[in-house]
């Protein structure tokens, strides 16, 4: 049975930062590209960041240069630290796997709640 489960979220205030965790098991994770999506209120669920099984990375324009996606494979977990954080970023961030071996299906985490404050 696949599972994400994810931490780190929280209430910070504009120009903070925080790091979002996200844990994999009932996966081959070193194999699987790892991404982040968040999705605001009244608004649709969009692409934050991806990183493949070799290390690429990939970041939407909104994010470039205050976002950084890793992963350590040694502990099933993908990372996204976010640095000067903005009003804007407010949403629910949420995990995404591609499952390699079931023809890229998409299993997503729960989601984690980030709130930033002027």
């Amino acid at each position: 049975q696949v599972q994400l489960v994810e931490s780190g979220g929280g209430l910070v205030q504009a120009g903070g930062s925080l790091r979002l965790s996200c844990a994999a098991s009932g996966t081959i994770f070193s194999i699987n590209p790892m991404g982040w999506y968040r999705q605001a209120p009244g608004k649709q669920r969009e692409f934050v960041a991806i990183i493949t099984s070799g290390g690429t990375t990939n970041y939407a324009d909104s994010v470039k240069g205050r976002f950084t996606i890793s992963r350590d494979n040694a502990k099933n977990t993908v990372y996204l630290q976010i640095n000067n954080l903005k009003p804007e970023d407010t949403a629910v961030y949420y995990c995404n796997m591609k499952q390699v071996l079931a023809w890229s299906k998409d299993y997503w985490g729960q989601g984690t709640q980030v709130t930033v404050s002027s």
